[in-house]
């Protein structure tokens, strides 16, 4: 069996796993903040809890363990290269983004939410976009050097 081709798929599932996360964290905020029923509000704050901290944070784990070891199969000179110096930047900020819907997920958890749904649509596109450079600047690689 090829270890690269396993630990590549181990990395796109779990990258496929977070990524779906950091997409519907934000919209489950859209609903809760609209939300005025404190029956509902509880089945949001518990959606919200599970979502990042059993699915997304160890998805996000895994992610960098993955990409990580996959850095190493190539070779850590590869680090030189432009596509990988790219998405390791927008990865970290992939990782910024998630700690900061902890932080709002923390205020949601103590009703101290301050921010409307149409923020949260907003924020929403945030890892749309950074997954869309992702993909293109690793598929077109070759290209970047």
């Amino acid at each position: 069996m090829n270890i690269y081709l396993l630990l590549k798929s181990l990395h796109l599932i779990a990258v496929i796993s977070w990524m779906a996360g950091l997409l519907y964290l934000p919209r489950i905020f859209v609903y809760h903040s609209e939300n005025n029923n404190e029956i509902i509000t509880s089945v949001f704050k518990i959606m919200e809890k599970k979502l990042f901290f059993y699915i997304m944070t160890p998805a996000m784990l895994l992610s960098w363990l993955f990409g990580l070891v996959l850095i190493h199969e190539i070779g850590f000179q590869e680090l030189s290269s432009l596509w990988l110096q790219l998405k390791i930047i927008f990865v970290i900020l992939l990782t910024v983004y998630h700690f900061y819907l902890g932080f709002l997920l923390n205020k949601f958890k103590f009703n101290q939410n301050d921010k409307t749904s149409k923020f949260y649509r907003y924020i929403n596109e945030i890892p749309t976009l950074l997954l869309i450079l992702i993909v293109f600047i690793v598929v077109f690689k070759p290209i970047l050097g």
